[in-house]
């Protein structure tokens, strides 16, 4: 029994070492090439919004049910695969989406994703209650950084303004708090305070403002439980840890740039200075002789400070981020808008069809002169005042021309006159007309009483004639070649 049971155990032993399995790097392995028109995406709230659901009702939210497929890569996961590449970059245009009001993180997919992967999404932010002496491209470029990295300014400066806000696009990221407002210190002690309205975005957490959980399961909430659990038992705080510091000993910049302008931006939330600068900067340092050591730290310190005297050179030289673009269309990326303020719409569509004006320009005149060519009335062109025999659109376009009976004058101009309509009784009032039987012998007419539809013959002679009856005029007939009739 002893042996027995060695044996057992030698065959469970854990000793034994687990190779990891090679995948073949083969095509049919692969599926790379259907991926290639494909996006990836994840819940924001997975607690809240069920997988299966979004992968069955996503097409028919886009409206491609079809033409597209949905797959469920894990719990938080998911990736749909397009027909065409269209539906695909229409998809994506849409810009950010949520589900069960929820929001998601989509983008497309990528044989090799980096680490920022699904992290970021992109929002079109409301900015209000700008300064007055601040409506510049720089200023509203500065306070849309305190959200997220500005992709894009909405602000033309040449054209009225007609909303109280301005519309920025950012790269945001989803771990970070919707900043609701803003309190900004201007020049000579003033104060204004800034308000964000993000677009699109429908729920998160009433704690903290992010859009990963709900207020019940904010990680503030439980932490600040767990403290004063603590507190209550042990009879003193937990302190913070210590950030780490970034300049260390031996690291070349240590001592040439202070840690408050290396570290991360408190409001921003990214580092001040991007990693590859920094690298730039240790590499110049590393390089330099024992002579040119001390000139070319105070290169450096002085690059740096003239740098951060700038936010735009800042963002765009330390944090080497790409500078916003600037659009002057004010509805951009909020889908289809209805109004009467889409000018730079029609003007657009107006250009890319004067080409074509040009092609059927020829038609068209060669259509109204076959119309034109008509017979004219003798008389009839004293009375109007418009010339007929010239084209007949140049009457209609003109708002102040008038013709004899076509237009009739009003208080913004002409306008084409309505004919009368016929002075008909309504059906109700009118007389009913009996009808004759086929051989001609009487008029059918309806029993009264409860019984309908039975129709009966009248009897000649026997009964009056109800209704009226008009009499038809009969024309008096002529025989050829034997005179007027007699009658």
């Amino acid at each position: 029994m002893s042996s027995a049971m060695d044996k057992a155990l030698m065959a469970m032993s854990l000793e034994e070492e687990d190779a990891p399995f090679e995948m073949p790097d083969l095509p049919q392995f692969s599926s790379c090439e259907k991926n290639e028109l494909s996006l990836i995406g994840r819940l924001l709230n997975p607690k809240c919004q069920s997988m299966s659901s979004l992968v069955f009702n996503m097409p028919r939210k886009w409206q491609k049910i079809g033409r597209v497929r949905g797959v469920a890569l894990s719990s938080e996961r998911f990736q749909f695969i397009f027909s065409s590449e269209h539906d695909l970059v229409e998809v994506l245009e849409k810009g950010f989406q949520t589900y069960n009001e929820w929001g998601l993180a989509m983008e497309r997919w990528s044989e090799h994703p980096s680490v920022e992967s699904l992290q970021f999404v992109s929002l079109w932010v409301q900015i209000k209650n700008i300064p007055l002496n601040y409506y510049t491209k720089q200023a509203i470029t500065l306070l849309g950084e305190l959200v997220g990295q500005v992709l894009e300014v909405v602000f033309d400066p040449d054209k009225p303004q007609n909303k109280d806000y301005v519309r920025v696009k950012v790269k945001f990221d989803v771990s970070k708090p919707l900043r609701k407002s803003k309190i900004i210190n201007l020049p000579k002690g003033l104060t204004s305070t800034i308000f964000y309205f993000y677009e699109k975005v429908q729920k998160r957490c009433y704690n903290c403002q992010r859009m990963t959980h709900v207020q019940e399961e904010c990680p503030l909430v439980l932490k600040k439980i767990q403290d004063q659990v603590i507190e209550r038992k042990m009879g003193r705080k937990v302190e913070k840890p210590k950030p780490t510091l970034i300049l260390k000993e031996g690291d070349p910049l240590f001592g040439v740039l202070k840690e408050e302008q290396v570290g991360i931006h408190p409001l921003l939330g990214r580092p001040r200075i991007a990693q590859d600068v920094l690298d730039g900067m240790r590499q110049y340092l590393r390089l330099a002789t024992t002579e040119d050591l001390a000139l070319r730290i105070e290169r450096v310190k002085s690059s740096v400070a003239e740098a951060e005297k700038d936010p735009i050179t800042q963002k765009t030289v330390l944090r080497m981020e790409p500078p916003p673009l600037i659009s002057k269309d004010f509805n951009k990326g909020k889908g289809l808008v209805f109004g009467y303020e889409g000018s730079e719409v029609s003007s657009l569509n107006g250009s890319k069809s004067e080409g074509t004006e040009k092609l059927m320009n020829a038609a068209i005149q060669a259509g109204r002169s076959s119309c034109n060519e008509a017979v004219p009335v003798k008389g009839f062109k004293e009375l109007a005042l418009v010339d007929y025999s010239q084209d007949s659109s140049s009457s209609l376009v003109s708002p102040t021309a008038y013709a004899v009976g076509f237009y009739e004058a009003g208080s913004s101009g002409t306008k084409q006159r309505k004919g009368k309509g016929r002075k008909r009784p309504y059906v109700s009032k009118r007389k009913p007309i009996p009808l004759k039987d086929q051989k001609g012998k009487g008029v059918v007419i309806k029993k009264q009483g409860n019984e309908k539809g039975n129709m009966d013959k009248r009897k000649g002679g026997n009964e009056e004639y109800v209704g009226q009856k008009v009499a038809k005029h009969n024309n008096p007939e002529v025989v050829p070649n034997e005179g007027p009739s007699k009658i």
